[in-house]
């Protein structure tokens, strides 16, 4: 008996009290900002239960990529696949403390277990319209790859490549004898306009122009002869190939009724008990069609299901299970901020009605910050930046490194920015105060004759004196300002470390990074294939802590005007 054949577990069912003693915790005073947060401690604790749940039960069976002692397996050729899980703190209707749990997507191929709350909307629902609807679809992709895969199709494709082949051969021999005949004909004329006259000479040309028009009928019957062969293969790939395209149109337009019909289906609450679907969440935004994937998610599934059933949400977290995908930075056990393409714009109206916590990102973390001047002279400032600073204004924060030196040089042609450094990056700038300095300096980082030098602390011990790491990268379009490897569309990135030291089971380093694609060294510490050690306070990769520790501690670069080789130094606060 599959599981939707069973009964839907009661709420009651699915609440998790606690199993052990929680009143030393203080409760939350505002819900979790989901996109940026540290777990607060009951949802710690509840995370925990859930992880010795996942690691006890037996109701069913999925491979998380973990060996006997619940460790990502090291063997790339292993099979597994890690899953997000997500606990939300509550308060039942009876006020009782507790909490629920879900994951992300699918387990074992289905969507509903024991001790985890449904989805939204159950699409593999027996009774669903789903799975009917998917049936026709997938009989099409059975008839597009049937129809795709007759052999007729290849023979007849390549046999109308061998004869518009040989039509361009005799077509191309035909006008060579044309040419030759002309120049031929040049030459009879010449000589019959020399030695003829009266009848003879007009009985010479007419038989020249009669030669003329031959050749040219020659043509004209070559290609009407060609044509004809060529149109009755060309008849028969239509007939074959209006097959296959009628088919892939019945596809596509099947598979838009039924996206719409699920967007529409997929109806989220918020604490004032409003309802949306995810269409009219997602309409306002820049990208209206909600992306694949949208509402499943951990969180959604949460919120929704204590708002159904009258319990009261707290707080939330959730974190990996499992062996790290191949292209985001996903370590086991590790907490993570919600995902902003499918979540940001449901959990925007989901919270709506809640006290939640402020976005940090909203606020101006250097205000109180000094910008200190390392050098300066007519064509250039170098500048440290703060940790919580901006290199340039933001969307809601003017207050950046940018502005700070247009107050501090408001006569000069400048400044002009020449690179820049993620506002949880502390360290050295440089900025060109005029324009001539501008177009030199920008030359050099085009050519990479700056030479810059991090200092990063690391979650981890590294036993290895240096290294390099080769891992490509673009943007995450479902998790933007979030970066992935990816070897098949990502940019060339390349660092070179060195180690510094080991100390409190932390490793700070020396890093070089050959290319400045965005959020790199990040990226190369925590992922996977790099040093998989995120770097101590990132947000995006690990976890909080009290800053980001990545600092731009040397940059080198000819001087402008002078052309000297200049190198400064500024120290690291950790």
């Amino acid at each position: 008996m599959t599981m939707h054949q069973e009964k839907l577990f009661t709420p009651d069912e699915l609440f998790t009290r606690f199993q052990g003693d929680t009143e030393q915790f203080e409760l939350p005073g505002a819900f979790t900002f989901p996109f940026y947060y540290q777990p607060h401690p009951l949802c710690v604790l509840a995370a925990d239960e859930l992880q010795q749940h996942l690691a006890s039960q037996t109701d069913w069976q999925h491979d998380f990529g973990l060996d006997e002692a619940l460790a990502p397996r090291l063997d790339e050729s292993a099979e597994g696949t890690g899953k997000m899980f997500g606990v939300l703190l509550v308060r039942s209707p009876q006020g009782e403390l507790g909490y629920f749990s879900a994951f992300s997507g699918k387990i074992a191929d289905q969507n509903l277990l024991p001790h985890f709350v449904p989805p939204v909307f159950d699409m593999l629902a027996e009774e669903c319209f789903f799975r009917t609807e998917l049936e026709e679809i997938t009989e099409l992709n059975t008839q597009v790859s049937a129809l795709s895969s007759n052999p007729l199709l290849e023979k007849l494709g390549a046999q109308l490549a061998l004869m518009q082949a040989e039509y361009d051969a005799d077509e191309l021999q035909q006008r060579h004898r044309m040419i030759e005949g002309r120049a031929a004909r040049k030459q009879e004329r010449k000589i019959a306009e020399e030695t003829l006259t009266g009848d003879a000479l007009k009985a010479a040309l007419d038989d020249l122009a009669k030669q003329s028009v031959a050749e040219k009928n020659t043509l004209k019957y070559l290609k009407m002869a060609w044509d004809e062969k060529i149109q009755a293969i060309e008849s028969q790939l239509i007939a074959l190939t209006t097959d296959i395209e009628h088919a892939k149109q019945q596809r596509k337009t099947l598979s838009n009724a039924l996206q719409n019909k699920l967007f529409e289906q997929y109806r989220f609450l918020n604490a004032l008990g409003e309802e949306k679907s995810l269409k009219a969440i997602f309409a306002p935004t820049t990208n209206p069609t909600p992306p694949a994937g949208a509402g499943e998610c951990a969180a959604p599934k949460l919120l929704h299901f204590a708002y159904k059933h009258g319990y009261t949400p707290l707080a939330m977290a959730e974190f990996w299970w499992g062996v790290s995908p191949k292209s985001e930075v996903r370590q086991h056990r590790k907490f993570y901020p919600s995902c902003h393409g499918k979540c940001h714009p449901i959990l925007g109206h989901m919270l709506e009605g809640l006290t939640v916590d402020p976005n940090p990102l909203e606020q101006n973390w250097a205000e109180d910050k000094t910008l200190e001047v390392v050098y300066q002279d007519e064509a250039i400032v170098v500048v440290n930046k703060p940790s919580g600073m901006l290199s340039v204004p933001g969307k809601t924060i003017k207050d950046s490194a940018y502005t700070r030196v247009i107050e501090m040089f408001p006569d000069a042609e400048g400044p002009f920015v020449l690179h820049r450094l993620d506002q949880a990056t502390s360290g050295l700038l440089v900025f060109a105060l005029t324009r001539r300095a501008n177009k030199s300096l920008q030359k050099q980082f085009i050519t990479r004759g700056v030479e810059k030098r991090y200092i990063a602390m690391v979650e981890g011990v590294i036993e290895q004196e240096q290294g390099e790491i080769n891992l490509p990268m673009r943007g995450d379009p479902d998790d933007r300002p979030r970066q992935l490897v990816c070897f098949e569309h990502g940019k060339p990135a390349t660092t070179y470390w060195q180690l510094i030291e080991v100390k409190n089971g932390r490793s700070k380093l020396y890093m070089h990074p050959k290319t400045g694609r965005t959020h790199q060294l990040r990226v190369h510490c925590a992922h996977s294939k790099g040093l998989n050690m995120p770097m101590v306070g990132d947000v995006l990769y690990g976890e909080p802590d009290t800053r980001l520790h990545l600092h731009a501690e040397q940059l080198s670069f000819d001087h402008p005007y002078t052309h000297e080789r200049m190198t400064f130094e500024a120290e690291c606060g950790f």
